[in-house]
């Protein structure tokens, strides 16, 4: 921290002596200028502690010289009485008072020189301490960024640093926040933005200073420092930037690439090598699939196919393919990735299997058909075997086909007809989602234990296992009927 006027004025061997700005003392002192020129403005930069002996000053100059020297904007000055004026001008002292300018009585015995020393010592001691802070400043952001921290942890390391919020932007939109609580800075920034194209931008928000500085990245990256900057604290944003735009950009040419070897490992197993293409993934730290595999495709607009590939990044393997996106994995998988498809909204899905890796390319195919089906439908998600049932309906007489599905769902009709459940419609969805309870429990509304009940009342009315393939496939062709 800067030397102030009190600081000076505190050191006992200086023996200075306050007489007027008592309410100023804590102005920090830049440097130290002796001189004895009554004009001495050309030769300021302001924030300097003034030191004179009143050579070419008297009772009358007096006035005009402190009115200049606060044009000047310095911190105070010092006045060493023991040679020119044995005190210090009375009207000088009024004056300093009236305007606000601190007055230091430097007595004989004090030189100038040592005035100048301690002063040297405190600048020279703040710089090192900022040259201290900034290093380690450094360091710690440069560690967090290729740590595990990654772009967020910098924004976090950067707002304890600089002691106050940061906000990353994506064009106008807040993506990371630091704290979290700062992202309610994010709406009332949104028109600096607009007008920020590149470098730094210096906002006022509701009384705080603002840092605006655009990233060096590819897409239109913004980063803002709600905090009192001081040199330091500049220094320390500037290296955020850098350290942020390496790895934003990073992140963004991994992502690609590991999205086209994605691309690639189901290319090779369509192709037949499934072999070469599990070596590859297990080559490049992924784990594969334990098979057989059920395989999923999806279908519908480019931003909600980029939503769904991000959604399930690091939690199954998906994988654009052309306009789809593809999913492949154990049973388990099917689940996870209808939740997030769900979730999302706009997304139409086919499932097929389970299937063998050399099988893959049967098994998306399949896949594609059955999510073709669901778009048509507006359904959320369609099994190969039930597109495969629909496809049967044709070749049963509509008649025969009408009797049969009355009789087999007569029990659950007379059911829903008193009220107690909508068993018929339960059934439906669940068999639609695969027989998956959350997804089908969402799309129904329902509590899954609510929709657990009702397939096993429906399992006891009917007299039949639901969980037998054969029963699920003639029970889908009676609700089709």
């Amino acid at each position: 921290m800067a030397l102030t006027l009190a600081g000076l004025a505190a050191e006992r061997p200086l023996g200075l002596r306050v007489l007027t700005g008592d309410d100023d003392l804590d102005r920090p002192i830049g440097w130290v200028h002796p001189t004895e020129l009554t004009d001495p403005q050309a030769f300021l930069e302001g924030g300097e502690l003034l030191l004179t002996t009143g050579l070419a000053l008297d009772e009358e100059t007096a006035p005009a010289y402190v009115r200049r020297l606060v044009a000047a904007r310095v911190a105070g000055l010092g006045f060493g009485v023991g040679l020119s004026h044995a005190e210090v001008p009375r009207a000088l002292v009024a004056t300093a008072a009236e305007v606000g300018l601190p007055v230091l009585e430097v007595p004989r015995k004090t030189p100038f020189i040592a005035i100048t020393r301690a002063v040297s010592r405190a600048v020279a001691a703040d710089e090192y301490a900022a040259t201290v802070r900034i290093g380690r400043a450094q360091q710690e952001l440069t560690r967090t960024a290729v740590g595990k921290g990654g772009p967020a942890g910098v924004l976090r390391k950067l707002a304890k640093l600089v002691d106050g919020w940061v906000l990353l932007f994506e064009r106008t939109t807040v993506t990371e926040a630091a704290p979290a609580s700062a992202r309610a800075y994010g709406e009332p920034l949104r028109e600096e933005l607009e007008r920020l194209r590149t470098g730094t931008r210096v906002v006022s928000l509701d009384g705080q200073e603002v840092v605006l500085q655009t990233l060096d990245t590819g897409t239109r990256r913004v980063l803002a420092v709600g905090a009192p900057l001081d040199t330091a604290g500049r220094h320390i944003v500037n290296t955020a930037v850098s350290v942020l735009s390496l790895a934003l950009e990073q992140d963004r040419a991994q992502a690609a690439a590991r999205a086209a070897l994605r691309t690639g490992l189901v290319e090779l197993l369509v192709g037949g090598q499934a072999e070469l293409a599990l070596r590859v993934l297990t080559a490049t730290g992924g784990e594969p699939p334990e098979p057989p595999w059920s395989v999923l495709v999806f279908l519908g607009p480019p931003a909600a196919r980029r939503k769904l590939l991000g959604a399930l990044e690091g939690e199954l393997f998906a994988a654009k393919s052309g306009g789809s996106v593809v999913v492949f994995g154990p049973a388990s998988v099917v689940e996870p990735a209808a939740g997030a498809a769900l979730r999302i909204g706009g997304l139409h899905g086919g499932v097929a299997g389970p299937v063998a890796p050399g099988d893959f390319a049967a098994g998306l195919e399949q896949a594609e058909l059955a999510a073709q089906a669901a778009e048509a439908g507006g359904k959320l998600l369609i099994s190969a075997a039930e597109h495969t049932g629909r496809g049967l309906l044709s070749l049963i007489d509509p008649e025969v086909a009408r009797v049969y599905g009355e009789n087999l769902l007569a029990p659950l009709r007379r059911h829903d007809e008193t009220g107690r459940g909508d068993l018929v419609d339960s059934l439906r969805c669940w068999l639609e989602h695969h027989g998956h309870w959350d997804v089908a429990a969402a799309r129904l509304g329902v509590h899954r234990h609510t929709l657990r009940n009702r397939i096993t009342k429906a399992q006891e009315l009917l007299g039949r296992d639901l969980d037998s393939p054969g029963v699920r496939a003639e029970l889908w062709v009676a609700l089709q009927t």
